[in-house]
């Protein structure tokens, strides 16, 4: 990592290298631990998929296992060997019908291909689920997408890591695999919004594959990981162009992107400052489509914090500053933020209400003819669950687009060109 990129990596690991590491793997609903350890899903989660405190021990200091843990193996006379006595597997499956101002469009051509203001997405997503614990100190995670916005083509693989607590006797976390780097905040997977937190997304923090430390300190949590820097979405022949090569590479480049986070908690309140230096492919071609073969820097920096109001009030918020040099123009730094701050609220048994704000601002994408003028954002989402049982939900959603819709200014089509309110209904269940 030359020039300027390495200043960063130095200072950012010397920043974080502290000696202390904390580890927070939060995944997914997961029923089948109710199934197992005969308890309901309120032990864990405060209104499905959001955790309770509970829920965020169990997913991280307890290492996804409880004390008693080795009673529900199936008991074959070998200390060595533990088998859970059945599966562990789970399911999740969504459906939906949106209402929508929405359209299609080609950036380059600008050619509508679809507008449909009733849509009917359902299955929205199907997704299989598993965990267990393997050892005193291994467990892992992993599921699979069947079907994902009406994708039904293929099978994909998003969350699946080993994770071991103590390690060396050190009192070190680690996690190995494919996970969210932005899981260090606020994990995708158990917010109780259909809407994004979009700021993970335009950032490119969501899915990598890479190696994540941890340890706590007193009121100090200290995470710092490592990732390939490309996403999961390719990997290359070993010894291309040969003929029936047995390897693959996961990485496109020599660089690593190194992240970590130093997180606290003061009474109902917990505040972190997150950090990733990087480098990424730059874009090009018409309407910035297309992926270059230059190495840019990337910096990332983000402050999170959360929090409890009172009894069933629940609040979090984000914001992310980031630097893409030489993204698009060798010679030009983009700078550019995005954020998010919501609110859920658990009003009973039956009902739990969210809010939802995301915010975000191109800065220098602006005005560069890319379809990343797209990162600009203003939308306010109101959501109400209805749970039928633990695990199943019915979902009412309404976006508001507070941004002016804009007609084509340069050569493609780009940027805001069509309003994002919506309204959905739907259901969600986890089995």
């Amino acid at each position: 990592m030359p020039g300027i990129a390495a200043k960063r990596l130095a200072a950012f690991t010397s920043f974080l290298i502290a000696g202390i590491f904390t580890l927070d793997n939060t995944a997914s609903a997961m029923p089948a631990f109710a199934r197992d350890y005969g308890v309901s899903c309120n032990v864990c989660h405060a209104a499905y998929p959001r955790l309770n405190d509970f829920g965020e021990r169990f997913a991280g200091d307890m290492n996804y296992r409880m004390a008693n843990w080795r009673d529900h193996t199936v008991q074959t006379g070998d200390e060595t060997l533990a088998l859970a006595k059945a599966l562990p597997l789970a399911a999740r499956m969504q459906g939906f019908v949106q209402a929508r101002d929405a359209e299609s469009v080609d950036p380059v051509s600008g050619e509508v291909a679809a507008d449909s203001s009733l849509d009917f997405q359902a299955p929205y997503l199907l997704k299989l689920l598993s965990s267990a614990p393997l050892t005193d100190n291994i467990s892992y995670y992993f599921y699979m997408i069947f079907a994902e916005k009406g994708a039904n083509t293929e099978v994909i693989v998003e969350d699946a890591w080993f994770s071991y607590d103590d390690l060396f006797n050190s009192g070190v976390g680690l996690q190995l695999g494919q996970f969210q780097v932005s899981d260090l905040m606020f994990p995708r997977e158990i917010r109780m919004t259909f809407q994004d937190f979009m700021a993970y997304r335009f950032a490119g923090i969501t899915y990598d594959r890479g190696v994540l430390f941890g340890r706590g300190f007193g009121p100090v949590d200290v995470s710092l990981g490592l990732v390939n820097g490309n996403g999961i979405t390719q990997n290359y022949n070993v010894t291309s162009p040969g003929y029936r090569r047995p390897d693959h590479l996961f990485d496109n480049d020599t660089g690593k992107s190194i992240f970590g986070r130093i997180g606290t908690t003061i009474g109902p309140a917990s505040a972190g400052l997150f950090g990733l230096a990087g480098e990424q492919r730059n874009a090009t071609g018409p309407a910035g489509l297309d992926t270059g073969d230059r190495d840019t820097d990337k910096t990332v920096i983000g402050v999170d914090a959360s929090g409890r109001i009172s009894d069933g009030w629940y609040w979090f918020g984000q914001i992310l500053w980031n630097s893409w040099d030489g993204f698009l123009d060798p010679a030009i730094d983009y700078q550019w933020t995005a954020g998010f701050a919501g609110v859920d609220y658990v009003h009973s048994d039956k009902w739990v209400f969210s809010a939802l704000i995301n915010i975000s601002d191109a800065g220098d994408l602006a005005d560069t003819d890319t379809i990343y003028e797209g990162i600009d954002m203003r939308t306010l989402t109101f959501a109400a669950s209805y749970f039928f049982m633990r695990n199943v939900k019915g979902v009412i959603e309404l976006n508001v687009d507070f941004l002016d819709d804009e007609p084509q200014s340069g050569q493609y089509y780009t940027g805001h060109l069509t309003p994002e309110n919506y309204f959905l209904v739907g259901i969600d269940a986890a089995f």
